[in-house]
């Protein structure tokens, strides 16, 4: 982890910071440090002391469980729309699970001692805090009924489409393998639906790299799965 030397200002970029008045953002600031997150640094380790939460900025962090034969499989993201290390915000030190950062980019920073210290009931962080636990809530529920129910090339599509809600841009570093284990299933399964993809004229993909070629397209394969949680996350800041 580096220190960002992007010149970029966290209460634009992260939406939930975007939204506090101005006396909230003084307070914070001296508490934020924007940082630079590299693909796969973990950011809260299983079972251990979370010491920092991150506020997305352009990447994407991601919460895993994993089993005892070392399969790992996605249970969370979360992007620019939110906080990673929720657990602090609810009372608990530390979970069962790993998040690592799943897309590269930069995040602000806040010790965890910090957010409980600063971040008090009638803040508006807190209330939004509060609206995102919910949110993440709908999201799990969502995802593990999409994960039953639905297409590996419907839960693919979604997951990228999130993905580039998340990161601003229609392209960004994914590999088969990091899908792969995103999604709960084999790398050949996720490379037959990358091939489709690319074939239809979805995506463009080469050498791990994502380009989103036609947007509308995606979102015709995707299920109802993408809307519903779309339309939860920005319900965070109505």
């Amino acid at each position: 982890m580096l220190e960002s030397t992007n010149e970029v200002n966290p209460f634009e970029s992260n939406k939930l910071l975007g939204v506090l008045p101005a006396e909230e953002r003084e307070r914070l600031q001296p508490h934020l440090k924007t940082v630079a997150l590299e693909l796969k640094e973990i950011l809260h380790e299983p079972d251990a002391a979370i010491e920092y939460v991150y506020f997305p900025i352009d990447c994407v962090a991601s919460t895993l469980a994993t089993m005892e034969d070392g399969r790992m499989v996605e249970v969370g993201t979360v992007g620019n729309e939110g906080m990673t290390g929720l657990p602090v915000f609810l009372g608990t030190e530390s979970v069962p699970l790993v998040s690592i950062c799943q897309i590269a980019g930069n995040a602000a920073r806040m010790t965890s001692d910090a957010l409980r210290s600063k971040v008090r009931p009638g803040d508006r962080l807190h209330s939004l805090l509060g609206r995102f636990t919910e949110a993440t809530f709908v999201f799990a529920a969502q995802s593990s009924a999409c994960n039953r129910l639905h297409s590996i090339e419907q839960r693919c599509s979604r997951w990228i489409l999130h993905t580039n809600e998340r990161v601003g841009t229609d392209e960004f570093v994914l590999t088969q393998e990091f899908l792969s284990q995103m999604l709960g299933v084999r790398r050949a399964s996720v490379s037959e639906v990358a091939s489709s993809f690319q074939d239809e004229g979805l995506i463009s993909y080469w050498r791990g790299n994502l380009r989103i070629v036609d947007h509308s397209g995606l979102e015709a394969v995707t299920c109802e799965c993408y809307g519903v949680i779309t339309k939860e996350f920005e319900r965070l800041l109505d």
